[in-house]
This record gives C-alpha cells, structure tokens and sequence, in this order.
C-alpha cells in the first residue's frame, strides 16, 4: 500500500476540495482516506497501487495544477504505534 500526496494549486474552498476528492476515486478506485485541504494546497490517500500519474491527468483535467507528487509505502501501524 502507498501513502500519495500531493500539492495541488488552484484550490480555494470546500467545493474545490471535493472536486479534487472526486477526481481521486475516478482516477483510483482503490484509493482511500481521501483528504484534500485548501489551506495546504494538498491532497493525500491511501493506494494499493502507485496511481500518480492518473490521478495527476485527472486533477489537471478539472483544471488544477499538480505541481508535486510523491509516493511512499505505507505500513499501517497498531496500538500505540506498535506494528
């Protein structure tokens, strides 16, 4: 699983979030905890696969600009951080 975040321009309110949120679950399917914020200029989510490149296209097609994206490993911690 994969830990992707992105910084996105161009978003200015909650409606711009939930754009850029809806073009994440079209572009991935699998995505989850999907969560965008204005004030950061960002969006993350979990994936099974590294998607950057479509969920890139699909943000950029709704009219914003991915200007960073990064894809980490994500290891889902337990209790207390204990894996």
């Amino acid at each position: 699983m994969y830990e992707i975040i992105m910084k996105v321009e161009g978003m200015h309110c909650g409606m711009c979030e939930a754009h850029v949120n809806d073009a994440v679950r079209k572009a991935a399917p699998d995505a989850k905890k999907v969560a965008s914020s204005a004030a950061k200029g960002e969006t993350r989510f979990l994936s099974e696969t590294d998607c950057t490149d479509a969920v890139k296209n699909a943000i950029q097609e709704m009219g914003y600009t991915v200007t960073e994206a990064t894809a980490t490993p994500y290891v889902k911690r337990g209790l207390f951080g204990r894996k």
